[in-house]
């Protein structure tokens, strides 16, 4: 058995690059938007993930590809359900659980944020 724990304040800097949202399906808004991460389980095209994912601050929108539950390590987000509208901003120790199909729309509001997510496809 493994045990890892997941760190708070992990800087971008500590994280692979993965260029930016759009490279990974997201329609960028506003901004640059580039992506980076760091796998802690499996890989990203597994049924089962786990990963670091940061991003630097601007606006994206993603339809979700899998359900996942995220908790904030670092920064600030809005994040709001496109189909019923409600927003919510989260902060760094905040979660979420989104379902796959959602679509989302992102605004990074701090300079850089990163999450730890859990996946399932």
């Amino acid at each position: 058995m493994t045990l890892t724990a997941v760190k708070q304040n992990i800087q971008l800097s500590e994280l692979d690059a993965w260029g930016t949202v759009a490279d990974l399906g997201s329609e960028i808004l506003k901004g640059e938007v580039r992506a980076f991460g760091k796998m802690t389980f499996g890989a990203p095209t597994d049924p089962v993930s786990s990963a670091y994912f940061g991003t630097t601050s601007g606006k994206f929108r993603m339809v979700y590809p899998f359900n996942e539950q995220a908790v904030v390590v670092t920064g600030q987000v809005r994040l709001t359900d496109e189909a019923t509208g409600v927003s919510r901003t989260y902060n760094q120790g905040d979660s979420w659980f989104v379902t796959k199909g959602t679509p989302v729309l992102w605004e990074i509001l701090s300079e850089s944020f990163v999450k730890h997510y859990f996946a399932v496809a």
